[in-house]
């Protein structure tokens, strides 16, 4: 069968990418939430693309198709690769009848997969709804995932890291709470009625070591012109305090975005935008690190 042409990136339909840059094979490798309608029906699973150069995309690859008996069945959301003592390590959401929201882990070895199931379902607390969980390794080497403990639960979403075991099997600390999404500046709480009172969106967490040895998080919620993403820091490592900058380093319809390194050192932000379905697209954009934070590159 003839692999399917490349395609450019606007037409690709993705939210929340992820790219994996693999040295060894100077390729990109783009992960995100792909299914068509990603809020209800049956999930289909993770599919992910591949470029050398982040404009002609090789794709879709299917990364992750649930096994039979997988728990989860709907909303696949986030997944996130790394690669940790070897072998390639996805972070993803899932939901399921019956199971509360959680990131489970998921393994393959090699970097567009096939992944299976790693973890004996969500490594988030099983009566907390969870999401967009990514691993983080500390300065001493110790694995941890932050994630978001969601606002359709608790009204103010909250920002928590937990200690991991040294495999990503499990975790084996006790839930932090590191903040909540109305202590940053430029958040915007809006009502629903599923929750009633002012709500606040925490989502998808990611954590980078900046030059200064500073760690930086980039983070979504809804800002004052609707989905925005901002960056929190921390001088104290993973467990803060975090600061928050004043404003959102992208401000108007995208976010859930991380940062990566080009083949050529050059700093890039993803996200997708704009942020409604089908219309969403990954977008690259290059970043630059300034004191506490980042800024877009001109």
């Amino acid at each position: 069968m003839a692999a399917p042409p490349a395609r450019a990136r606007d037409q690709i339909q993705m939210r929340d990418p992820f790219v994996l840059p693999v040295s060894a094979e100077r390729r990109y490798y783009l992960f995100g939430t792909t299914d068509t309608n990603a809020w209800s029906g049956l999930g289909t699973g993770f599919d992910c693309y591949a470029s050398a150069d982040l404009l002609a995309w090789e794709g879709p690859i299917p990364a992750f198709r649930p096994p039979a008996g997988f728990w989860a069945n709907t909303q696949f959301w986030a997944p996130e690769v790394h690669v940790y003592r070897g072998r390639w390590y996805m972070f993803a959401s899932f939901a399921g009848p019956g199971r509360r929201r959680g990131t489970q882990v998921l393994v393959a070895d090699a970097p567009a997969g096939p992944y299976l199931p790693h973890s004996d379902g969500p490594v988030t607390p099983g009566a907390w709804e969870c999401l967009d969980g990514s691993l983080h390794i500390d300065a001493a080497g110790r694995p941890w995932i932050v994630y978001c403990h969601e606002w359709v639960q608790i009204r103010d979403g909250g920002m928590y890291a937990q200690r991991l075991a040294d495999d990503l099997s499990r975790a084996v600390g006790e839930p932090l709470l590191l903040f909540t999404a109305s202590q940053a500046p430029w958040t915007n709480g809006f009502p629903d009625p599923r929750s009633p009172g002012m709500n606040f969106v925490t989502d998808g967490p990611f954590l980078h070591r900046a030059a200064d040895g500073s760690l930086l998080m980039l983070w979504s919620s809804s800002g004052r012109e609707g989905y925005a993403m901002g960056v929190a820091r921390s001088t104290g490592g993973v467990t803060g305090p975090w600061f928050h900058a004043e404003r959102p380093v992208f401000a108007k319809d995208g976010g859930h975005g991380m940062l990566f390194r080009t083949f050529a050192g050059a700093l890039m932000m993803t996200l997708h935008a704009p942020n409604d379905t089908p219309r969403e697209r990954p977008c690259f954009i290059p970043v630059r690190e300034v004191a506490g934070g980042l800024v877009i590159d001109a």
